[in-house]
């Protein structure tokens, strides 16, 4: 055994896993708090999946008006997300690769929505949409408006997802060698026809797990979207105007089909984050 092989830990392989075995009590202490973690995940969803009855599931599954705010919890998410893919990836690519004065204060300002309380968002988005305000006018002349609207609840989707995707796609396009950007420029390629045909082809996933997250963020917002569109009622809207209703029975199997359509979101993010084996 050489010296570097003999300062680690003795490991077992299981399967492609290594287990430490050796290293006194510190990776049990690690596993010990990993439980309580999972256990403060699963144990209130366990609960909360399982007390509604196959029933009560069916039967919301059923409800045109549970449907209905699912599917526009889906379409405006997805909206969202595309209208940051679109005016994100630029940016993103900007911050990964150019040097300019204030470019910590640009990061800093991209990630404030993720700190900003959900109801400031909304009070802030409809300060700006309102009459009066010179965008809010340029947008009614446009006939869209914020209030009540589909629109507003993309608008508000688009806000605080934001952040998850330019960081995302940031850090794609900083694991791709500047050189080889450089070596399409000197063989002729313009700067666009490099970005499109080396660098997203290199960092793609980054940019497609961004637009996930992105959308699974948007999907679960509330705070800022009851301030900015009630109606019409996305899924966390609904499930909220029902347990203040109703109470947790006829919440819950809102929240069950509302917490299905998040796990099918990472899931698919695991899977395509996931690099191949062959890749590996």
């Amino acid at each position: 055994m050489t010296d570097k092989a003999a300062s680690f830990p003795f490991r077992r392989k299981v399967g492609a896993y290594a287990l430490p075995l050796s290293g006194g009590v510190f990776p049990w202490l690690c596993g010990a708090c990993g439980a309580v973690v999972m256990a403060f995940i699963l144990l209130p969803l366990y609960e909360m999946i399982s007390q509604p009855s196959l029933e009560a599931l069916t039967e919301a599954a059923s409800d045109p008006e549970v449907r209905q705010s699912i599917l526009l919890s889906i379409w405006t998410s997805g909206a969202a997300s595309a209208a940051v893919f679109a005016l994100g990836t630029p940016l993103a690519w900007l911050l990964a690769r150019a040097s300019f004065p204030g470019r910590k204060l640009v990061e800093s300002v991209i990630d404030l929505p993720i700190m900003l309380p959900h109801p400031v968002v909304g009070i802030a988005l409809l300060s700006i949409a309102g009459r009066g305000h010179w965008l809010g006018d340029a947008l009614g002349a446009a006939g869209l408006r914020l209030m009540g609207t589909s629109f507003g609840i993309v608008v508000v989707m688009a806000f605080v997802g934001l952040p998850f995707y330019v960081s995302a796609a940031k850090s794609g396009f900083e694991g791709v060698p500047a050189r080889l950007e450089n070596v399409s420029r000197s063989l002729g390629a313009g700067c666009a026809a490099t970005f499109l045909r080396v660098t997203v082809p290199l960092c793609w996933r980054h940019m497609l797990a961004g637009f996930i997250m992105c959308m699974a963020r948007a999907v679960s917002e509330f705070g800022a979207i009851i301030i900015v569109a009630y109606h019409p009622r996305v899924a966390p809207v609904l499930m909220y105007e029902r347990f203040t209703a109703y109470g947790l029975r006829y919440s819950q199997p809102v929240a069950v089909w509302l917490i299905a359509v998040c796990l099918v979101l990472f899931l698919l993010l695991r899977v395509v984050t996931q690099p191949s084996r062959r890749a590996a």
